[in-house]
């Protein structure tokens, strides 16, 4: 909120984070803080699960709709605009930037704040990111106008903010190097608002007085290691209307493995080695990534790059090779590793069909 209001500040800021570690939390709460300001332009949440959210040519003229909507000099401009060129919403995206966005804002006055959630979700053949590249081509031209953008560093996401136009006016907060201790603070929070909103409206149950208890509160917050995904998707588990939340909340607990229903961590993960590995072809890259992962999965205590590379009987270079294309996800193993490992061991262990067993090292 400080970076909104200062417009001596960068004009763009990159909420650079993990998956699960609440990006898009974030920018829905922040959204809303910002247009209670009055200050939110305009918004665009990409999600790769939603085909016109995941297409690049999508982000603009939605968000010039929603500009057009709020402010009238813009919509005079942009309607004018369009009754002499009806196409501009189907051109390339620097031709959408500069007709839909820069030409409708400049000189207008208008200070606002725009926000585009998971820009990696967005399907983008380009080295680069695309959307960024041509941002940072026309950005400076709009000194009123801020974007928050949050994505994972993901190749294309990093090198485009590292492009020379870009790269100076941007802010950065990598959200995974929080210190755990804030994050725990801020998921037990959350647990402790949203489990005691379900035991009043159950009234039909006679739920334990506190429920759930502030212990059990703090026991869920350590399983879940500083990851908000865990904790939203154990609370979707629990607030099912068809079962009775303590007999859904007392596995977890007596269980090292969290509970995560039938969606969250495992089509998360699977999305991640889906697009991480999409375009090899080599049969021998699989070989040395199912060995890799798998070594790393089953072991019940962490091993180091050089234990792995004896026990496997591999060069520790093609450890490197074979995790590189899991990125965005090297802070995740570093912190995340040993408890992974364990909800792993333990789900396999205890081979129940009620868990589902989630790749939660990569």
């Amino acid at each position: 909120m400080q970076w909104a209001k200062d417009y001596q500040a960068q004009n763009v800021f990159w909420l650079n984070g993990l998956a699960g570690t609440g990006k898009s939390t974030i920018a829905q709460s922040f959204s809303e803080m910002v247009a209670n300001e009055g200050l939110l332009g305009a918004s665009f949440f990409c999600s790769r699960d939603y085909l016109d959210r995941k297409e690049l040519k999508n982000i603009f003229p939605t968000l010039a709709y929603q500009l057009a909507c709020y402010y009238p000099q813009f919509r005079g401009h942009i309607i004018a605009d369009l009754k002499k060129d009806p196409i501009l919403a189907h051109t390339s995206l620097i031709s959408q930037l500069e007709n839909l966005l820069v030409n409708p804002l400049f000189g207008k006055g208008i200070s606002c704040v725009i926000v585009i959630d998971a820009l990696d979700e967005c399907v983008d053949d380009q080295p680069a990111s695309a959307v960024l590249s041509v941002l940072g081509r026309f950005v400076k031209q709009l000194p009123l106008v801020k974007f928050f953008i949050t994505g994972r560093p993901e190749p294309r996401i990093r090198t485009g903010f590292r492009l020379p136009l870009l790269e100076p006016i941007t802010q950065i907060f990598l959200l995974h190097e929080v210190e755990l201790s804030s994050v725990n603070d801020d998921i037990q929070l959350f647990l402790t608002q949203r489990l005691t909103a379900i035991a009043k409206q159950r009234s039909d149950l006679e739920l334990p007085d506190p429920w759930p208890h502030d212990s059990e509160i703090e026991a869920l917050t350590k399983k879940l290691s500083g990851l908000f995904i865990f904790a939203s998707t154990l609370v979707r588990f629990i607030e099912s209307e068809h079962h009775e939340p303590n007999e859904r909340l007392k596995p977890v607990l007596s269980n090292s493995t969290i509970y995560e229903g039938h969606a969250g961590i495992d089509s998360l993960y699977l999305q991640i080695l889906l697009i991480a590995f999409s375009g090899v072809h080599e049969p021998v890259v699989f070989v040395n990534m199912r060995r890799v992962l798998g070594a790393i999965i089953l072991a019940f205590n962490p091993l180091s790059q050089m234990e792995l590379s004896t026990i496997l009987g591999i060069h520790t270079t093609l450890i490197l090779t074979t995790l590189r294309h899991l990125h965005s996800r090297s802070a995740f193993f570093t912190n995340h590793f040993q408890i992974s490992c364990k909800m792993m061991h333990d789900a396999l262990t205890l081979g129940s069909t009620s868990i589902q067993r989630p790749i939660t090292a990569p």
